[in-house]
């Protein structure tokens, strides 16, 4: 049970109820996540907005973002976030042995040497950003557009953001999410 009330968009302002429904009906089921975001208006306005309209472009292929997701999220302990993410992972073709060696093995036949990358990329930004070598850098101008490598960091960092927001307040997994990673 989260530390705080959930909030219901019956609660809100219309245009912060459409947010919060949108959010909760078409980017996944976040349902328990939007109903504490909605404490700050703000943010609820936003960071919902802000990921849809990512999604939306489809700058970064789905598959390294989902990658990135959740070796920060297992990185990070997130309980929340790691159940979201890794059946989003599998659709994308990510065998589930390979998921679950992810990020301590990546020696794995169904990941090819950009995922590493991608892998290597999200462990370097979560752990020790200053150490990032101008080389990784070369390797992912070689793979990525410069638009793709911000997006990539921006969701490298926001999902940082999502675990320690989630882990503190308690938020659980909803059933719908707990059945799709099963």
């Amino acid at each position: 049970m989260a530390r705080v009330r959930d909030i219901a968009p019956e609660e809100l302002p219309p245009d912060l109820a459409a947010v919060y429904r949108k959010y909760a009906s078409e980017y996944g089921p976040f349902a328990n996540q939007v109903s504490i975001l909605a404490h700050v208006p703000a943010a609820l306005r936003h960071l919902p907005t802000m990921l849809m309209e990512l999604r939306a472009a489809q700058t970064l292929p789905r598959r390294y973002l989902e990658l990135a997701i959740v070796v920060v999220s297992k990185l990070n302990a997130c309980h929340y976030c790691v159940g979201h993410h890794v059946p989003m992972l599998k659709v994308e073709g990510v065998p589930e042995d390979a998921v679950a060696q992810i990020p301590d093995r990546v020696d794995h036949p169904a990941l090819d040497d950009t995922d590493r990358l991608v892998i290597a990329y999200a462990l370097a930004v979560t752990r020790d950003p200053h150490r990032i070598r101008d080389a990784m850098h070369a390797e992912l101008r070689a793979r990525f557009s410069e638009a793709q490598i911000v997006e990539l960091t921006l969701r490298i960092a926001l999902t940082t953001f999502f675990n320690l927001f989630s882990e503190a307040l308690g938020i659980e997994e909803e059933a719908k999410a707990a059945h799709a990673a099963q």
